[in-house]
């Protein structure tokens, strides 16, 4: 099973980018797709983007299709996610989650988690 820890949060004006990563420990990294999510003070978790193992297919939420990209280099056994054009809306906790097996789209249920991430703060100001 891997571990996982965000890292990149911070304070950004609208308009603004900010590069989260997600850094695994742990066997077989590659195995697992992984998902970034987010939470706002009040709101449900929500899915944000998913890659797979592979890096070969990815999905994202409509709210965040065409500003954010999700990436991952297995190699350094990191998932990245590149925020563009960031709104005060996508202010929240953002976290990242490893499937085992999973997809892409697998990821978005939440269904077959298998590790979360402690989360990073994202605060978007107007």
């Amino acid at each position: 099973q891997v571990q996982l820890a965000e890292s990149g949060g911070g304070l950004v004006q609208a308009g603004g980018s900010l590069r989260l990563s997600c850094a695994a420990s742990g066997r077989a990294f590659s195995s697992y797709a992984i998902g970034w999510f987010r939470q706002a003070p009040g709101k449900e978790r929500e899915f944000v983007a998913a890659i797979s193992g592979s890096g070969g297919s990815t999905d994202s939420a409509d709210s965040v299709k065409g500003r954010f990209t999700i990436s991952r280099d297995n190699a350094k056994n990191t998932v990245y996610l590149q925020m563009n054009s960031l709104k005060p809306e996508d202010t929240a906790v953002y976290f990242c989650a490893a499937e085992r097996f999973g997809t892409a789209q697998t990821m978005a249920a939440m269904q077959r988690i298998a590790s979360w991430g402690q989360g990073t703060q994202v605060t978007v100001s107007s």
